[in-house]
């Protein structure tokens, strides 16, 4: 087990506000330090905003799926297609995917299945913690988690990878239904379904509301957040000396501690710490519409990797990965093709009236499993390449990392998650 290698730290600076960055905030704050969030944009401004907001420990996966291979290179140069690979020269994407590849077997796919079991286990005692310490919104586990299909057998998928999770040593409960059954817990589907599946043990967030509350938890708690501000150069300090952030314009701020949890763009600073990995953004996209009868929880359309989550009184319609840089424009090819595959499954959406049309980048990484311990310098820490996963594995993250920086000792649950590994 590592041990500390400089003194115990009374401060922190954590870069990047969204669930990742502001959970590990609150975390070193109940511990005593005092902690200064930078954030280049606002709270929230990355992929925490416009997700679907799921708590599904059994679907936290790894992302390199071996169902990928039999897709066909071809198809993921279209820009409907649900994975897509715009055709360009760009060195590091050719890396990411030749080792994101790498990891699309079944082999694989167990092996890193294995460690996230464990996380998975605590995903909800972290979302309660919250709850606990002040955290105004609420997780909701009210209403079904309903997969859908056009067709019977394209559900097996799904019942493969659920039974592979369950011989992970994972509870991954569900039961079958068909399509009638699907509309009797979702009036919105429509008469395309024919069949689905129930997962139990699932919650979701309404993912702007509650990345407002749990900032105005930390401000609460004496947490400095401050927006606008990008950094520009890290140096790693030394057992004897701060790591000091400097930011645009040429200030420079120092702390006792630094933690990454800069989402797609962790690569910019981490590289200068020994983090080696490439961290690629996995852009999604969404947008809500008003739907006659709401669904009262998720509505899961797996063959079109469509991910549907009430929000107040309009339905959000995510989907989407796409593999480019996190600051390039929306494409509304992309929108329009989530559009096409929602469509015909759902009844009483009025496509006419989308909104909040929206981009973020996932952090991915090449094994699908996040980024997240101690850097080369003792004094700064990464948190980040949770996929599609952040929002699931944020409290926790922010929990293992505190613990790890105020004790001086690496968590068991990190090991395999090690940034340098």
């Amino acid at each position: 087990m590592a041990t500390r290698t400089i003194p115990t730290p009374t401060s922190a600076i954590v870069v990047g506000a969204g669930i990742v960055g502001l959970a590990t905030a609150h975390q070193l704050r109940r511990r005593g330090l005092d902690v200064t969030v930078l954030e280049r944009e606002h709270v929230a401004a990355g992929s925490s905003w416009g997700n679907a907001g799921w708590l599904t420990p059994s679907l936290t996966i790894p992302l390199p799926d071996p169902t990928v291979l039999r897709t066909g290179l071809s198809a993921l140069t279209s820009p409907s297609s649900p994975l897509y690979i715009p055709l360009r020269a760009d060195p590091t994407l050719l890396r990411f995917l030749l080792g994101f590849l790498r990891h699309c077997s079944w082999r694989t796919w167990r092996r890193t299945m294995t460690s996230f079991v464990p996380l998975n286990a605590r995903v909800f005692d972290s979302f309660d913690a919250l709850r606990e310490a002040g955290m105004s919104e609420p997780t909701h586990a009210e209403a079904p988690f309903i997969a859908a299909y056009s067709r019977e057998a394209d559900r097996a998928t799904l019942q493969h990878e659920l039974a592979i999770i369950d011989e992970c040593g994972q509870d991954a409960p569900y039961d079958l239904l068909t399509g009638d059954q699907v509309r009797a817990e979702v009036p919105a589907a429509s008469d395309a379904v024919e069949a689905g599946i129930r997962l139990h043990h699932t919650r979701y967030i309404d993912p702007p509301a509650f990345l407002a509350s749990l900032a105005d938890l930390v401000r609460a708690e004496g947490v400095t957040i401050r927006e606008g501000v990008a950094v520009t150069a890290l140096d790693g300090g030394a057992p004897a000396r701060a790591a000091t952030l400097t930011l645009a314009g040429g200030e420079q701020v120092s702390a006792d501690v630094v933690v990454l949890a800069t989402g797609a763009r962790l690569g910019d600073l981490a590289r200068g710490v020994g983090v080696r990995r490439v961290v690629q953004a996995g852009r999604g996209y969404s947008f809500t519409v008003p739907v006659q009868d709401l669904p009262h929880g998720p509505y899961y359309l797996p063959a079109q990797r469509v991910a549907c989550t009430p929000l107040g009184d309009r339905l959000r319609v995510a989907g989407m990965m796409e593999f480019r840089r996190p600051g390039e424009p929306l494409d509304p090819r992309r929108i329009a093709a989530i559009e096409a595959a929602a469509a015909p499954m759902l009844r009483g959406a009025d496509f006419t009236d989308k909104r909040e049309e929206w981009v973020g980048s996932r952090p991915c990484t090449t094994d699908g499993l996040p980024l997240v311990g101690p850097s080369r310098s003792p004094r700064v820490h990464i948190a980040g390449g949770h996929g599609m996963w952040g929002v699931t594995l944020g409290p926790l993250t922010g929990e293992l990392v505190a613990e790890n920086i105020v004790t001086g000792r690496t968590p068991d649950l990190l090991r395999p998650l090690d940034p340098l590994r």
